[in-house]
Parts: structure tokens; C-alpha cells; sequence
């Protein structure tokens, strides 16, 4: 469980440092908090992780385009930004997709019956 869990919080981090790079410091928090709604163990938990970490490989790529056009019209290459930056959006939508796996279903009961 432990080798699902680390790829959420390095995606955590990730949006953390992103949001409070722009001044956001709220929203970093709150990205901070995000793996510790893994604590309360119902399976609507899980659809808010998912949720999160595919909002977050949005923003990425948001950002990446965003950065695409912004070197583009400074003149300035745009190819390693956008691998490094793509790689980072891969990895938060993968650490989402991982939520999935049936090991971690079983821990998140859908309902107050199951354990």
C-alpha cells in the first residue's frame, strides 16, 4: 500500500510547490493536506484522490501550454519544459490511476458493513 501511497504524496508535493510559487498558499496547503484524507477509510475518498490528482495533471498541462507559448514568443527553446513538465502531469494522473487497484479498494469499503 505504502508504494500507492508515495506516488500521491510526490504529486502532492508537486502541485504544493506549484501553487505556492504562484502565490497561492492556500491552495498548496490544501494540496499538502490532500493525502491525508487517506486516513478516513470510505471509498468516496478514493473518487476525491482520483479527482484531484486528474485536476492536477490538468493544471500541468495548463501550465505547460501556457509555458510552451510564453518561450515561443521570448525566442526560447520549448522542448525540455514541455518532456519534464508532460512527465509531471503523467505522474500525478498516474498516481490517481493507482487508486484503482483492487489491494486499495479493499482497504476503502464502499459502505459501513464492509471492513
Amino acid at each position: 500500500m505504502i508504494f500507492i501511497i508515495i506516488p500521491l504524496v510526490i504529486s502532492c508535493l508537486f502541485l504544493g510547490a506549484h501553487f505556492l510559487r504562484s502565490a497561492n498558499p492556500i491552495v498548496s496547503v490544501l494540496c499538502l493536506l490532500m493525502p491525508f484524507l487517506l486516513l478516513i477509510k470510505k471509498r468516496w475518498i478514493l473518487y476525491i484522490i482520483q479527482i484531484f490528482t486528474y485536476i492536477g495533471g490538468g493544471i500541468w498541462l495548463n501550465t505547460t501550454i501556457f509555458l510552451i507559448r510564453k518561450r515561443i514568443t521570448m525566442g526560447l527553446p520549448w522542448h525540455k519544459p514541455v518532456i519534464i513538465l508532460g512527465a509531471v502531469a503523467v505522474f500525478t494522473v498516474f498516481s490517481g490511476v493507482l487508486f484503482n487497484l483492487k489491494v486499495v479498494k479493499e482497504k476503502y469499503p464502499t459502505n459501513s458493513h464492509n471492513k
